[in-house]
């Protein structure tokens, strides 16, 4: 009896670190809706936010960091553009050894309105670093470029 109790404890202590695991994956695909979220409504105190103060983008331009960003992102709202719908897939969540660090990487369908009212519809690759602080989880780091258009199969000429 004690060996099968004994036997019982070490596959539950075993199970343990998967059962956290999966809570934590769970917390940062939430933070990802909310921030994602925040990012489609134009909230950028909300947005910012997420960020810690020294946090690094890779952005198609190039890199930046988040004074630079902030007043391109608020100037570009200024001047009537503006994003008017976001979603995510594709969410693939992988966790440092310690579980301080998360990257989160995903597909973002973006729909955009630029300052002259043009709407334009695209996919981008998004892949975002989250670290543990003692404020909650903040991204440190983002990487961010557009997704790849599909191929459309070839149609094949008749004989």
């Amino acid at each position: 009896m004690y060996k099968s109790t004994f036997l019982s404890l070490i596959l539950l202590a075993a199970a343990l670190p998967a059962v956290g695991a999966t809570g934590l994956e769970s917390d940062i695909q939430q933070l990802e809706q909310d921030f994602n979220a925040a990012y489609a409504a134009n909230d950028l105190d909300k947005y910012f936010g997420y960020y810690t103060d020294d946090a690094i983008f890779w952005f198609p331009e190039g890199r930046t960091d988040v004074p630079s960003y902030k007043k391109e992102w608020s100037e570009f709202l200024s001047a009537g553009g503006g994003i008017k719908a976001g979603t995510i897939s594709d969410m693939h969540i992988k966790f440092s050894p310690m579980d301080d660090t998360a990257i989160a990487s995903y597909v973002l369908h973006l729909t955009t309105r630029e300052a002259n009212q043009k709407v334009h519809t695209e996919d981008y690759q998004e892949s975002d670093i989250w670290f543990r602080t003692d404020g909650g989880w903040k991204i440190t780091h983002v990487h961010y470029s557009a997704a790849p258009v599909p191929k459309k199969p070839k149609k094949h000429k008749k004989a």
